[in-house]
């Protein structure tokens, strides 16, 4: 089996008692090929980027982290969604590089940290020889000015791979709820069922989850966009450079001559803590000037402040829908309610008629109860037993109808 070999600074040592490795991706900053995957356990992270256990403790996998940006004296860690990485002034390590959903991820870091094509350069170079025949003066300024052109830092580079990946996949998956979301949503309040009620529940619960996941993204950025300081520890390169300035001086100091006495190495001694004091002032002043940094954090702000807009109005969209819902299901219980009033009066009136058929059905002695003696007689009982029946079946009526006026005039009934 094919074995890699990996530089000085991610070797692995394996012993027995060893704490567990996870496998990294080590993305070295001067390297033109390839990235190496290492197997790197907690302690040895800890010797190589100087991060505390808590920090390491956020990039765990198991742990269901939310996304945070650290940054530290050398290095600064970066979980957003996914995305698990470490950066410092010279390399990169991605955590779980084997995930499908890093693919994106890691095929734009790779885009990002490769050196300029060779071709293009050189054509640059012919097309630079050509003009310097013709005007030699104009074609050094123009070098020169190329020349100073300055980039980014690695970890800005690395950073800004991160965020853009992040935001990216925020917004594709807010598009993709909005176009699910929408349909559903008119759907339902054409006709309401019980399955697009399900359908229309699930994309709710999705929309809180990916509401919340975009806002601690844009809480992140705005935390490190309210602190300088913060935004200052992350310039890695930068304190690289004014830590190694004052090694510089000590090693000048070093190299003068030894044949001087006691009291002058005391002096140079002074001298030489005076000059660290004073990179260390300047070191300090130069801190708050994070312009760079700020106006990269201030860009994906403004893109996943624009996610999160899009979610809040699909969110307003979904209480407006759930509040017409409701008073679709209100003005249905209240036609339910006026139906039920209008069968308990019908009820009551319906009673009452019972009430006079069984007056007429006890057994009394009336003259209307006498059994006909002669065929005017039985006539004149069949008509007032018409006229009774009748007048019970209109009264009835009467009433009813009087009810329902009396309900409509006092507003109960619609």
């Amino acid at each position: 089996m094919e074995r890699k070999l990996l530089p000085s600074s991610v070797h692995v040592t394996r012993r027995k008692g060893a704490a567990a490795t996870r496998k990294w991706l080590v993305v070295q900053a001067a390297a033109a090929g390839e990235p190496l995957v290492a197997e790197l356990g907690k302690h040895r992270i800890m010797e190589m980027t100087g991060l505390p256990t808590r920090d390491l403790r956020v990039l765990d996998p198991d742990l269901d982290s939310p996304s945070t940006i650290l940054g530290r004296e050398r290095a600064v860690v970066v979980n957003l969604e996914h995305v698990k990485v470490i950066v410092t002034a010279a390399e990169a390590l991605v955590l779980d590089s084997s995930n499908p959903l890093l693919v994106p991820f890691l095929k734009s870091l790779h885009a990002r940290l490769s050196p300029p094509d060779v071709s293009s350069t050189s054509s640059a170079t012919d097309r630079s020889k050509e003009t310097d025949q013709g005007n030699g003066p104009t074609v050094a300024l123009c070098g020169a000015g190329n020349d100073n052109v300055e980039t980014p830092p690695f970890e800005f580079k690395v950073l800004e791979v991160c965020l853009e990946h992040t935001c990216k996949c925020l917004e594709t998956e807010t598009l993709t709820l909005e176009k699910e979301a929408y349909p559903a949503l008119d759907e339902l309040t054409s006709k309401v069922s019980r399955l697009k009620l399900e359908h229309v529940r699930n994309i709710k619960n999705r929309l809180v989850g990916v509401s919340g996941r975009v806002q601690k993204v844009r809480d992140e950025i705005e935390h490190l966009l309210d602190d300088d300081m913060d935004m200052a520890e992350m310039y890695l390169t930068r304190k690289l450079t004014f830590q190694g300035f004052p090694e510089t001086l000590g090693s000048v100091d070093s190299n003068k001559d030894a044949s001087t006495d006691h009291n002058e190495n005391e002096k140079e001694e002074v001298d030489r803590d005076d000059e660290t004091e004073t990179v260390r002032e300047s070191s300090a002043y130069v801190k708050p000037d994070v312009e760079e940094l700020e106006m990269l954090l201030e860009a994906y702000f403004v893109q996943i402040d624009g996610t999160l807009n899009k979610l809040y109005h699909l969110r307003e969209y979904v209480d407006d829908t759930e509040d017409y819902i409701n008073i679709m299901l209100d003005e249905k219980q209240n036609q339910l309610l006026q139906m039920g009033v209008l069968l308990t009066t019908a009820t009551v009136v319906v009673t009452a008629g019972i009430v006079v058929v069984s007056l007429f059905g006890m057994n009394i002695h009336i003259e209307l109860m006498k059994d006909p003696e002669t065929d005017e007689q039985a006539r004149i009982k069949n008509l007032n037993f018409w006229e009774a029946t009748c007048g019970t079946v209109f009264g009835c009526l009467a009433m009813y109808l009087l009810a329902i006026y009396a309900g409509k005039r006092s507003q109960i009934l619609h």
